[in-house]
């Protein structure tokens, strides 16, 4: 069975679910499509009603879902309970801006009066991976939810759990079937659903390889996608930064979640003069942060998701090192069933090195020092990634200018990554393309139609 729950604090499988076929592909397409055509004819505060009533049902059963979490892929309790605040915030955001995003937008014409109406294209399908297992759900499927466009969930094979959890969820909370159907399939029925003629579209949120074999078939298919596919994200600390916020920052803009966030600060680039002293800073910080069971609120450091991704881990840090970099801290093992990963700091890496390039999706900081503000964007833009980047300094202007400056999709100034419902999420080149969340997370899968009526 390729779906079932390993909890990475023990190795443990926990529960097992069986792959589900092309039968039920179909009817979760017979259905969905059957709703879309429904949904078109009905007002869209119908809809914003049910969302309601979902963001309160998440709320309710907060304790329910971050377990669940917890269990299918490691992340501490406390961390998985601010996502599900985080989920309950962003459903009661488009329950509550719904009607005024989907409504009618003027245009000016000197030809004659003309606007757009906004309107469901159809089924959507989704792609999502597990590190933020209910999140990464939500932010996709709360603005379809309002547009009118039902989804089939295709969600990481780890976290399986979450997964039905949130689809029942939704049912319980008095959304029609086809809304959001949780489906336990392969990558082939996944492109299967892609071809089919009912799907509009199709989002995920995973690797570059991920990315690129979804994007392929969506534009066989001709049918638009959005990607998110990971970052090498910067933290750019410049000569006027505030050193005592810095310092607060930066550890846990490496280490939250493990250091498996897409958004995560994985490259810091510091000044000569001030790089020893932020080198001891975040190695003190580093051999202080409590590795061990993630539903311990003391615990700082969870496990990594899986076997897999710590044996990847190891190998990429194994391979830095043999390529030139310096291991400042880390990178030893632990003395645990668990999926655990030390948290651990590479300096020296030069741009001939294995993972100059990669995406190091743990909790593994690599420290670069420059001589210029110049050098430090010439290297934050020196990688095929772009999707976040942090900045600090004291001066507001000053950031501005060089965030300005940044090839990313977001900067984050005097601050790690943060997610909010009205903040536009994604990145450019090999970091995805399309936005979630606020209205142009929205706008992904809706049909712009315009209306024209010349003048006479």
């Amino acid at each position: 069975m390729a779906y079932k729950t390993t909890y990475p604090y023990t190795g443990e499988v926990l529960k097992e679910y069986d792959n589900q076929t092309e039968a039920d592909l179909e009817s979760a397409l017979a259905t969905g499509d059957l709703l879309y055509h429904e949904w078109r004819d009905s007002p869209v505060a119908d809809r914003a009603q049910i969302l309601h009533k979902i963001a309160q049902k998440i709320t309710a059963n907060r304790d329910d879902l971050a377990k669940a979490m917890t269990y299918d892929m490691g992340k501490l309790f406390t961390e998985a309970q601010g996502e599900v605040d985080l989920c309950a915030a962003i459903v009661e955001y488009y329950a509550q801006n719904g009607e005024k995003f989907m409504a009618q937008v003027p245009l000016e014409s000197p030809a004659g009066r003309a606007y757009y109406v906004k309107q469901a294209t159809g089924v959507i399908v989704a792609v999502e991976p597990w590190n933020f297992p209910l999140y990464q759900v939500v932010r996709v499927f709360a603005p379809n939810f309002i547009v009118g466009n039902p989804m089939i969930l295709k969600h990481a094979s780890i976290c399986p759990t979450s997964a039905q959890k949130f689809a029942d969820l939704v049912l319980e909370a008095g959304a029609p079937q086809g809304a959001l159907t949780n489906l336990f399939i392969s990558y082939d029925l996944v492109a299967k659903a892609i071809h089919d003629p009912r799907v509009a579209g199709v989002c995920l949120t995973g690797s570059e390889r991920g990315g690129a074999s979804v994007a392929r078939e969506a534009g066989d298919a001709l049918k638009k996608s959005t990607l998110e596919l990971g970052g090498n994200d910067a933290f750019i600390i410049l000569d006027d930064a505030d050193w005592d916020e810095v310092k607060k920052v930066a550890p846990g803009a490496r280490l939250y979640n493990a250091g498996q966030v897409c958004t995560s600060s994985k490259r810091f680039i510091v000044m000569a003069d001030k790089y020893q002293e932020f080198l001891e800073a975040l190695k003190d910080a580093f051999s202080k942060a409590k590795v061990g069971d993630p539903m311990d609120p003391k615990t700082d450091v969870a496990p990594l998701s899986s076997k897999s991704a710590q044996e990847k881990l190891k190998k990429q840090v194994d391979s830095a090192i043999a390529g030139g970099a310096t291991l400042v801290y880390g990178n030893g093992t632990l003395d645990s069933p668990g999926f655990f990963f030390q948290p651990t700091i590479l300096t020296d890496i030069t741009k001939d090195n294995p993972i100059y390039n990669q995406e190091l999706f743990g909790p593994v900081a690599s420290v670069y020092k420059v001589n210029s503000e110049e050098e430090a964007i010439k290297l934050a833009n020196d990688s095929s990634y772009g999707l976040g980047n942090t900045i600090f300094s004291s001066n507001r202007e000053h950031a501005q200018k060089v965030a300005a400056q940044i090839e990313t999709g977001m900067s984050f100034i005097n601050s790690g990554w943060t997610s909010l419902p009205e903040l536009p999420f994604g990145g450019v080149k090999n970091s995805g393309y399309g936005r979630e969340l606020s209205q142009l997370g929205l706008d992904a899968f809706v049909n712009q139609h315009l209306v024209f009526e010349p003048n006479e």
